[in-house]
């Protein structure tokens, strides 16, 4: 990785396919941010669509730094190598279809962070408060309770789309990017950092577009993200070989054939010797298990919803009850085997249908 410049204060890491019609709004967009010294890369997956010419545009227009990678694609990858190449003295991780309305965000967030680093005694990484762009004008609680569950400082609940600002220093302890599994990647150093107290809620917005939950259908999505977090907590990599096709690329994103996915992954599971699938079926139970919290979290954020409370921003009993009474009561073998046998009835079926 470069020396940093000691006169610039943030490295800003974009990984990109096809994604040339964003880029120089998003480079505007940065442009725009005040009272700070940032550069821009974006660390191309290979697009034959004219990325590389709409951000040379773009940068020479606004006399903004801007530099372009070109290499093979797949988010960790393309992550750590604009990682490779950065100066600042912090890493901004975020996608090319995030943005950010306040032109002091960065400021404020550096200026955040800074501070507390000084009353915890150490380097603090940080993601934003994540706000969905809709085409539509309806908000649907789907969108509101993803919204509401990434500005929770727990395992799993910081992904790319929220961005993720890091100390030089921590990325360096943390770092690099997993790149076994590209799609987690963010949220894999995100949990990496919170295992250690060290990530924090900023408290700028940044705002990412919605277009693939609309794309492909907001449940299908969730649903399926869902067994791919469950998967990867349990190191299954067949699941990941034989299933690629998991986050096509965007520009290819339609409705998603949830159904298919499901007898897809039933075949890759019934191709197991009895005991091993005995056996992921029981740890999908304690995963499942594991994240029953986001069902009391659920009964808070919609009573938080139908009283119009922005997100994030309501008090949350039931989580508070669960986590003081019901997770300890629930973590158990039985607990887990009653959810692996509900997981199965509720996969079969989905698969069914």
């Amino acid at each position: 990785m470069n020396r940093r410049d000691t006169e610039l204060e943030v490295s800003v890491i974009i990984p990109t396919l096809r994604e040339a019609p964003l880029l120089a709004p998003l480079i505007e967009m940065l442009a725009r941010q005040r009272e700070v010294a940032l550069e821009i890369i974006l660390s191309d997956g290979g697009s034959r669509d004219g990325s590389e010419e709409a951000v040379r545009g773009a940068g020479s227009l606004l006399r903004q730094p801007v530099a372009f990678l070109a290499g093979s694609p797949g988010r960790g990858g393309q992550l750590n190598r604009g990682a490779a190449e950065s100066r600042g003295e912090f890493l901004l991780f975020m996608h090319a279809d995030s943005s950010f309305s306040d032109p002091r965000a960065l400021r404020i967030s550096l200026d955040y962070l800074r501070t507390a680093a000084m009353h915890r005694g150490g380097p603090v990484a940080g993601k934003f408060r994540l706000c969905f762009e809709r085409s539509g004008t309806d908000h649907p609680f789907g969108y509101y309770y993803h919204e509401s569950k990434t500005r929770l400082l727990r395992r799993e609940c910081t992904h790319g789309d929220q961005g993720l600002l890091v100390p030089r220093s921590l990325f360096s302890r943390f770092g690099p990017f997993d790149e076994s599994c590209s799609m987690l990647a963010e949220t894999r150093m995100a949990d990496a950092i919170l295992d250690e107290g060290q990530l924090c809620l900023l408290p700028p917005e940044i705002r990412t577009s919605a277009r693939r939950f609309e794309a492909e259908g907001l449940p299908e999505r969730q649903t399926l993200n869902a067994i791919i977090m469950n998967f990867a907590a349990l190191d299954w990599q067949l699941f990941f070989r034989e299933i690629p096709s998991l986050y096509p690329r965007q520009d290819q994103a339609g409705p998603l054939p949830l159904r298919q996915i499901l007898r897809r992954i039933g075949l890759l599971i019934g191709t197991l010797p009895l005991r091993e699938r005995l056996s992921l079926w029981y740890r999908t139970g304690g995963y499942v298990r594991s994240n029953a919290w986001q069902l009391a979290f659920a009964c808070d954020s919609l009573r938080n919803f139908r009283r119009g409370i922005p997100p994030g921003a309501g008090e949350t009993p039931f989580l508070s009850i669960y986590d003081r009474h019901i997770e300890a009561l629930t973590d158990n073998k039985v607990a887990s085997l009653l959810t692996s046998l509900l997981v199965r009835c509720w996969f079969f079926l989905k698969a069914s249908r």
